[in-house]
């Protein structure tokens, strides 16, 4: 039996988290990224904890998945909620429990930090995903997203 464990993202996991994220933009939205700026903008979030912070998932010694956590101050809660972001499990790692690991972990860290919640956005077609977020007690919320993004360079 093959052991899955979770661990801190570090320096020498940019390049998996590069590759990661790149994918998972390209399945979901059919978006290419900028390497250049994608390997900047996951090395600052490594180097400033603030931001949030990388979990990676090994099976048997091998990096498999990973996400990102960052912060969301709450003014009503007096506390972080935690988004969960840049999920992205190996197309062979999949349905194999990886994404449910990531995700007790994170919950795991979300309590003993004092944080008030766990949130998470998903594309509206991904109806596997919702199902499950939905079986991990995650409940879809009343909001609907906006965004303006500006263009950016890796400079």
């Amino acid at each position: 039996m093959s052991t899955l464990s979770i661990r801190l993202a570090h320096a020498a996991d940019i390049p998996a988290l590069v590759a990661w994220n790149a994918a998972m933009a390209w399945e979901t939205e059919a978006k290419r990224l900028d390497p250049a700026l994608l390997a900047k903008g996951v090395g600052a979030v490594l180097d400033e904890p603030r931001r949030g912070f990388y979990l990676v998932a090994e099976r048997d010694g091998l990096a498999v998945g990973g996400l990102l956590v960052t912060y969301e101050w709450s003014d009503w809660r007096n506390g972080d909620f935690w988004w969960i972001q840049s999920v992205y499990v190996e197309p062979a790692a999949r349905r194999g429990g990886v994404f449910r690991a990531l995700y007790a972990e994170v919950e795991r860290r979300a309590q003993t930090s004092g944080a008030v919640g766990l949130r998470l956005y998903v594309e509206t077609e991904n109806v596997r995903a919702q199902h499950t977020y939905e079986s991990l007690g995650m409940q879809r919320c009343h909001y609907a997203m906006y965004e303006r993004e500006f263009r950016r360079t890796a400079d």
